[in-house]
């Protein structure tokens, strides 16, 4: 069975010190944890710095790297590392081993964390930073400043919002100055970028969260933190960016509780569980506090490390938090899914917790809980609440095919929504509706014909597609038919087969685009289906890849073009090329590996070798280039190219190109390139030949690459030039070695040559040159070189090593340049050595002794004389003793083998320690061993030879025993081997060593040091030998000897240690402590009899609960000085009496309150009343009022109500006086007292006695005080005293001190019990009382009109209205909720208001619209009417609100004109009011039934420029005269000429006579005389045209007048022109003067011809004639 007693699961993912990380690298300074991916551990090892990466997927895996940095961190998800180097920063990818970024800051670093996936978060001593690895160049971006409130900080996080748009910093200090303040501060910075402003907070860790809350339409943005004051620790739930229309979030302050314990701990750290929104916070001491982020509610609290967690982070598997402790151990802790809500069920017994977190996580555990209030709900009637239940519900538990049935068949309520439609629209606010839900919603909307509602649906991700709802909307629209299969991911291939099966060609690349946007591997599969169906593409491949490449989709292009181009076709060049051309560019290893697969060859290969280099991919651009130019600007960057590949691609190249390739490389960069340059040249040396080869390589100086060149092939070369090339190239690369070699075994170089070079280049090793020379015979040319460049050394050096045999003519040619005796000497000594390896040492002898004799005190001439007195056994011991010339190791050495003793005298003298230990233990000489290491004093010598492993060990302790320390009288050698023998840790060994010393007769027995150490040292290895020492040794520390004794557990020894010295304290302190022997201690005391021996076993007595031992054993000691203890233990016991006895004692010598305080408790308890008055009559210090206290506590109320008396406690007398039962005289003593706790206990006491006017004169002495009224109404209501309680706070109101939460309980009071008094009291007080609080009563007691009433009184009109809507029988009334109407804020309860008088009020409606005027959307108000069809309800208000000319408005009123046949009005409307779709009711109009309407049809045609249209109509109802009014109106000659054709055409001449009257200037004469003429109208054209005539007439004479007048005016001017002077006319500038203005022409004259057809009467006729619809 699950354990609900724990709601978390804790996991120890690791133990780093199992990884071999150092203890001192687990800090917050030097690991680092960004996610739950990687751990960064820098630590130090051999002095060596490191960086340590842990991958916490794969443990075991831990990647070290040798990085000197002050600071590491590791990316979040990928392998890339971020490092820091005091200013210098640097990021590196571990996996592609390249630099990402790097930066020299301006300031130093303090803290930097990863803050999303691209950007790194910097912070420095003045400001911050965020530094984007997205490119590779810019710099870190400055955010924001530090505030002054930071200053001196340790910033220890940094968190950022995921928009970037909040970010808060963390930071500690100590609080030093503020004693009385918590030690620790936290000090923090809000951030907002948007408003660039920082609010400094105190806290100690901070997170950012995002919470979707039931009935919102966004996710709340939440900033949580935490902090601990000396006052307390609280956590801060605040939101942060509001999004309207949600309800703001309640901002949350709740207690974080910390154990007595822990009383310096504080937050550290805190992470949010994204699917759970539960709140982890952690603090230093290691608990774990688990926080609802909604509520706040605190869900739980445990201790998970008993060290401090420095670093966390969140662990995304488990949606929890992981951290890192002192330790070193990688904890986890998460939500258990399977018990955290029956916990809180169980536990914390917080239903409504259990069930939002059950419906916001999907958890089990509430399952039960849902179904049984859903179904409680539904049979109630409830079915909007239940709907509610049902989509929150945990896992889906209540979306289910039955649940719809069930609202299916559940009744509609009159005039509102369907169950069924309620529910779904419940789940479509929410979210995703499930595959069931799917199709039950799908198919009533696709009956209703309402497909839109579905599109919109599939465009916001509501509905689950699936190929059973593409069916169903198959059956009504093919293309979202279409659209479904897609998203349902049902199989390409069954779309198109549909679709050609039913004839139907889509927009495929519509449904590719679509496709690409929602899945893109879907997306290439439909594509390459499309390209290969097997009646030929159904696309273009081309617009394909655009559309791939449109959404920058190159993984899914690439696929299909490699699908689509398989068959490697020459008429697909373009595209193989394309598909390079797009993976070179952003993909360059797809790339890569299309050409190394060789599937395409009929791209364009200059291009793509060209694009090939631009990627980096310089191996397939020389496999495509073919000009040299190109080939040796690539070729040059060799780390791009596999040097193996690169050495065989010179195989395709001539040897000119090949030569001018290498040169280049060489050139471009001779350091990278030189290698792979040797390599080509090594295997293709016979081809190109060495001679050019070396000349290249010589030209560009570079003797390395020579020396390796020539090396690799000089071996098979008999060519001598390259051999003195090779010896050439090697000496100057300092290759001496090989210079030697190729001098002793080659045979084909010239020896004269190389001679001569290897004079010139001055070799520090001589060495080749004196193989030349030996080889062919230049020794004398060798020694004349050697002796003159004072290289003598290498003259012994040919001797000696290279051939012996020439010395003689080495010293021949010495003697012929004048050598001195020194060198030749010299040579000679090397003779010397000869002879001794070939033991002839006798032969040098007299030559040796003659040296001696010289004064000669070379070493090597006396070491040769002690090896020949050794051989010859001539005295060798003493020679070796007393000689001090020779060298004692090389002596030794000499007579290891000859004679050991020798050897060992000759070590000794030397003080050779190595050797002689060898040679002593490989001859069994452990007893010189043994003197030489006493004598000699050496630490280091005897920890050597004292190893554990020492094979030799025992027989050297022994002659050191027996032998080398009886020996001894220096103090110090004795000293140094006892220590020796401590430092190797033998105490057996050095106790044998001691017993020699000390106990058999020495000098040294009377040694106080070597006593001691020969006591500890049997104490600790050989316990049972101590009492013997102890009794036979006289001159020890006896006291620190006892205590180690004890320390050891020899407490016998150490008693009778204590019993030789009479240290009594001492043994009885043993005796009882240690032996745990009381009896035995009582004995000790009764022969002791000391005070001191009584006090400590009576502290025994008490430890053991032995009291009344104990007691008598300090009385006996006359000692009170433990009273303290005694006290404490007597009391638990209950030993009251012997108490009264050690507390009388105590009194006679100290003067303590805590004894007299115990004492007179001691009374009490014994019921010594008598003795207690006595007691207290008489001078104490004690305690009352605590005695009192602890007699009240235990029931002695009679003793609590004499202590109490005698101070004068009237507050405690009282509570005392009540459990006596005396309440009258409590009363008095609670008013005596004045203490609201008093009065508080006596009304209690009163209340539970029903002594209810005692407990009403109590409680108004409480109800003063507005923080206790809660508490005692609650009283008074537990009990069911109501009317009491009414009676209370009704007295109350008249007291002076009678505040505002004394009317607000009355009004609540009123509003449980007497309903109907409180509307009354309402009005009366309504100023004094808490209106919200009496206003949640109200809504509670549902009191309607009292709501309405408090609502209006505290200006909450919007709930005032909303009230009055929702309870309108007992709360609305009309003149009421119009004033209350128009004075709401929230403008949706102006249509809220509408629609309830629509519902429930129709014939205020007007009235109601009336006040709305001013504050409502008419278009909005006439939408809402015309939906459900009732225009004609608000005509009145149409009406009052047309004048503001609102397109909704006058369509609505001109379509309730239409309705009711009022053509004059409409008339009047359109031509008042012109904002509506003319032609739309134009077109409406010409199609209705009564002729006035059409006309009016014809007129706004007219009014919008329509003419055909207008005069189309007015002629199919032969309304010519409006037609003709229209042709006139419309300014068109070509209309007024159609419309005169037209009545000739229909043969109405009264009409052609008229058109010519009222168009007479739009209609032209010629065409007019022409229509006349053939259709014999010329009757009635005669008037047109003798009015034409005289208008023409009078046209040219006003033309003759102006052209004459202006031909007067130019002959003038050009007279004056001609009179006036050549230069300068009467002084008057052209370009100041001007010209002389012109005067206007005149207008052309317009004959008034109507005057003419007014005087021939002509047009009274034509209206005289019939049938002219006019």
């Amino acid at each position: 069975m699950t354990d609900i007693s724990k709601p978390i699961t804790f996991c120890e993912h690791l133990q780093l010190s199992s990884l071999a990380i150092q203890p001192s690298s687990i800090g917050f300074q030097t690991l680092t944890l960004e996610s739950d991916h990687f751990i960064c551990v820098r630590e130090k090892i051999n002095e060596q710095n490191q960086v340590v990466i842990i991958d916490l997927a794969d443990a075991n895996n831990v990647l070290r790297r040798p990085i000197s940095a002050d600071s590491a961190i590791m990316h979040p998800h990928n392998k890339i590392l971020a490092l820091k180097a005091a200013r210098t920063l640097q990021i590196f990818n571990i996996e592609t081993k390249q630099k990402v970024k790097s930066h020299v800051n301006a300031e130093d670093v303090v803290f930097w964390k990863w803050v999303s996936d691209t950007t790194i978060g910097m912070v420095t001593d003045t400001a911050v930073y965020h530094w984007s690895i997205s490119d590779q160049t810019s710099p870190p971006q400055k955010v924001f400043d530090r505030h002054a409130t930071l200053t001196g900080a340790q910033i220890i996080n940094y968190r950022v919002t995921p928009d970037e748009k909040w970010l808060v910093l963390i930071g500690i200090t100590g609080n030093t100055t503020n004693p009385s303040a918590f030690k620790v501060k936290g000090a923090m910075q809000l951030y907002s970028r948007e408003r660039g402003v920082s609010q400094p907070i105190e806290g100690h860790a901070a997170t950012f969260a995002e919470l979707k809350l039931d009935g919102h339409q966004h996710v709340t943005k939440l900033f949580a933190f935490a902090v601990r004051t000396a006052t307390g620790a609280k956590l801060h739930v605040v939101e942060i960016d509001h999004t309207a229309p949600d309800p703001p979030f309640v901002k949350k302050a709740v207690d974080v509780y910390f154990p007595p314990e822990a009383t310096n701990d504080f937050p550290v750290a805190m992470q949010v569980s994204k699917k759970h929104g539960i709140i982890f916070l952690v603090t230093k001491y290691g608990f774990i506090h688990l926080y609802d982020l909604d509520s706040g509610a605190c869900v739980y609290m445990n201790r998970i490390s008993g060290d401090t967690i420095f670093v966390t982070a969140e662990h995304e598997a488990s949606n929890g938090i992981i951290g890192v402790n002192k330790k070193g151990q990688v904890l986890s802790v998460s939500v258990d899914e399977q018990t955290i809500i029956p916990y809180i069920l169980t536990t914390l017994n917080n239903t409504e917790l259990a069930f939002k977190l059950a419906s916001r996580a999907n958890l089990p555990g509430a399952d039960d809980l849902y179904i049984k209030q859903y179904q409680q709900l539904f049979s109630s009637g409830q079915y909007s609440e239940a709907a509610k239940v049902a989509a929150n519900s945990p896992r889906g538990i209540l979306r289910t095919a039955q649940v719809i049935e069930s609202f299916k068949q559940a009744p509609a309520p009159p005039g509102g929504l369907s169950p069924i439609l309620q529910y779904f629209g419940i789940l479509l606010e929410k979210g995703e509706l499930n595959h069931f839900e799917s199709l039950e919603l799908a198919r009533p909307v696709l009956q209703q014909g309402r497909k839109q509602l579905l599109e919109k649906w599939l465009k916001e991700n509501k509905l689950t597609c699936s190929e059973e709802l593409g069916d169903i909307v198959r059956l009504h629209d093919m293309t979202l038919a279409l659209s479904v299969y897609l998203r349902a991911n049902v199989p390409n291939k069954k779309i198109v087969l549909y679709s050609k099966k039913v004839g139907y060609t889509p927009d495929y690349i519509s449904l590719l685009q679509h496709i690409m946007r929602t899945n893109s591997e879907k997306g290439a599969e439909f594509a390459s289906q499309l390209v290969n169906d097997e009646n030929g593409p159904l696309v273009d491949m081309e617009r394909v890849v655009d559309i791939f490449m449109s959404q920058n989709m190159i993984q899914p292009a690439t696929s299909f073009l490699l699908d689509a181009l398989k068959d490697n076709k020459p008429e697909q060049g373009h595209l193989q090329t394309r598909l390079l051309e797009m993976n070179l560019v952003h993909a360059p290893q797809v790339a890569d590996a299309i050409l190394g697969n060789e599937m395409f060859t009929n791209y364009d290969r200059p291009r793509i070798a060209n694009l090939c280099e631009k990627a980096g991919l310089l191996q397939r651009a020389l496999e495509h280039y073919e000009d040299l130019a190109d080939i040796k600007r690539a070729i040059v960057h060799t780390s791009g190219l596999q040097p193996e590949w690169l050495v065989n691609y010179f195989s395709r190249l001539t040897t000119e190109q090949s030569m001018s390739c290498m040169q280049e490389m060489l050139r471009v960069n001779i350091r990278q390139n030189l290698q792979v340059v040797i390599q080509i040249a090594t295997k293709y040396s016979d081809i190109l030949g060495p001679v050019k080869l070396i000349e290249m390589f010589e030209s560009f100086k570079t003797f390395e690459g020579l020396y390796y060149y020539l090396g690799s092939i000089v071996n098979l070369s008999e060519d001598p030039e390259v051999h003195f090339k090779y010896i050439q190239a090697a000496t100057r690369t300092g290759q001496i070695r090989e210079v030697e070699r190729i001098c002793r075994e080659s045979n084909y170089y010239n020896p004269e040559k190389v001679k001569n070079f290897l004079k010139e280049a001055k070799l520090p090793d001589q060495l080749p040159l004196i193989i030349v020379c030996d080889r062919f015979d230049f020794v004398h040319d060798l020694v004349l070189y050697l002796y003159q460049n004072g290289l003598t050394k290498f003259i012994e050096v040919y001797v000696q090593r290279v051939n012996s045999v020439r010395t003689p003519q080495v010293v021949g040619g010495l003697l012929d340049v004048d050598c001195d005796e020194t060198t030749i000497k010299g040579l000679l000594a090397s003779l010397v050595n000869e002879v001794e390896q070939r033991n002839r040492l006798k032969l040098i002898l007299p030559w040796l002794e003659a040296r001696v004799q010289s004064g000669s005190q070379d070493p090597a001439v006396f070491n040769a004389l002690a090896k020949i007195f050794i051989d010859s056994n001539n005295n060798p011991e003493t020679f070796l003793k007393e000689n001090n010339l020779y060298e004692p190791l090389v002596v030794g050495k000499f007579c290891e083998a000859r004679d050991p003793y020798l050897a060992y005298i000759a070590y000794a003298k030397g003080f050779c320690d190595d050797e002689l230990i060898g040679i002593t233990n490989d001859n069994s000489m452990f007893k010189q061993q043994a003197r030489y290491l006493v004598k000699r004093r050496q630490p280091e010598l005897w920890a050597q030879v004292l190893v554990h492993d020492n094979v030799h060990r025992r027989a050297l302790i022994d002659q050191i025993v027996a032998t080398a320390l009886p020996e001894c009288t220096d103090p110090d050698d004795v000293s140094v081997t006892v220590k020796a023998f401590l430092s190797a840790d033998l105490p057996i060994e050095l106790i044998e060593l001691l017993e020699k010393v000390v106990i058999e007769p020495s000098p040294f027995s009377d040694n106080r040091n070597l006593q001691n150490l020969l006591l500890l040292t049997s104490i600790r290895a050989d316990k049972g030998k101590v009492v013997g020492y102890i009794n036979k040794l006289q001159n020890y520390d006896a006291g620190e000897i006892a205590k180690i004794a004890t320390d050891h557990g020899l407490y016998e020894e150490a008693l009778t240690i204590y019993k030789k010295y009479d240290q009594h304290a001492m043994a009885i302190n043993v005796l009882v402590e240690h032996i745990a022997s009381i009896d035995r201690g009582l004995d000790y005391a009764n022969k002791a009899n000391k005070p001191e021996v009584w006090s400590r076993l009576a502290k025994a007595q008490l430890d053991g609960l032995r009291i009344k031992d104990a007691i008598d054993s300090y009385i006996k000691a006359e000692d009170p000085s433990n009273f303290a203890e005694v006290i404490e233990i007597s009391n638990h016991a209950g030993k009251h009496d012997d108490l009264v006895r050690f507390l009388q004692m105590a009194r006679k010598t100290l003067r303590e309150p805590k004894i007299d305080t115990e004492l007179a408790y001691a009374y009490a308890k014994t019921d010594r009343l008598h003795d207690m008055e006595d007691f207290l009559s008489m001078t104490n210090v004690a305690d009352i009022l605590e005695v009192g206290e602890k007699c009240f506590e235990d029931e002695l109320y009679q003793a609590a109500k004499l202590l109490f008396t005698s101070i004068s406690n009237w507050a405690r007398l009282a509570t005392t006086l009540i459990y006596l039962g005396e309440n009258q005289a409590a009363v008095e003593s609670a008013r005596k007292a004045g203490n609201t706790q008093v009065w508080k206990q006596v009304h209690a006491a009163c209340i539970e006695k029903a002594e209810f006017r005692l407990a009403q004169i109590c409680g108004l002495n409480i109800v003063v005080h507005a923080e206790e009224v809660a508490a005692l109404l609650r009283s008074y209501e537990r009990w069911g005293y109501f009317d009491e309680v009414l009676s209370l706070l009704e007295a109350a109101l008249s007291l002076e001190r009678a505040h505002m939460g004394i009317f607000t309980e009355l009004s609540i009071l009123y509003s449980k019990y007497r309903p109907g008094k409180l509307m009354e009291h309402l009005k009366l007080f309504v100023s004094r009382i808490n209106i919200p609080k009496v206003i949640k009563a109200t809504e509670k007691a549902h009191l309607w009109p009292e709501l309405v009433f408090l609502y209006i009184k505290y200006d909450e009109f919007d709930n005032a209205a909303l009230a009055m809507i929702e309870r309108s029988a007992d709360a609305w009334e009309h003149n009421q909720f119009k004033d209350v109407v128009v004075r709401a804020a929230n403008v949706e309860i102006y249509y809220k208001a509408l629609t309830f008088y629509l519902q429930e009020q129709p014939t205020l409606l007007t009235d109601l619209l009336t006040v709305l005027i001013p504050r409502i959307e008419h278009a909005r108000v006439v939408r809402m009417f015309r939906q459900i069809d009732h225009i004609p309800l608000i005509r009145a208000y149409l009406i009052a609100v047309q004048h503001l000319n609102i397109e909704a408005v006058n369509d609505a009123y001109n379509d309730l004109l239409i309705e009711e046949e009022d053509y004059k009005t409409l008339r009047d409307s359109i031509d008042s009011f012109d904002n509506f779709d003319n032609i739309g009711l134009a077109r409406r109009l010409e199609q209705h039934g009564l002729l006035e309407f059409r006309r009016l049809a014809a007129h706004l045609y007219k009014k919008n420029s329509r003419w055909e249209e207008s005069i189309s109509l007015s002629k199919h109802d032969q309304l010519y005269k409006d037609a003709i009014i229209t042709a006139a109106t419309s300014a068109s000659t070509d209309v007024a000429e159609d419309l005169l054709s037209y009545f000739v055409d229909i043969g109405n001449k009264e009409c052609f006579a008229a058109m010519l009257y009222v168009c007479f200037d739009l209609l032209r004469p010629d065409v007019v005389e022409e229509l006349s003429w053939q259709h014999g109208l010329n009757d009635f054209y005669m008037p047109y045209k003798i009015q034409v005539s005289r208008t023409m007439r009078e046209k040219l004479a006003a033309l003759e007048k102006e052209v004459k007048e202006r031909t007067k005016k130019e002959s003038a001017k050009e007279q004056q022109e001609a009179e006036a002077p050549i230069i300068n006319p009467a002084n008057r500038l052209m370009i100041t003067n001007g010209y002389v203005s012109q005067p206007p022409p005149m207008p052309m004259a317009n004959g008034n011809w109507r005057g003419w057809y007014d005087a021939c009467e002509f047009p009274r006729a034509l209206g005289a004639m019939t049938g002219f619809g006019f």
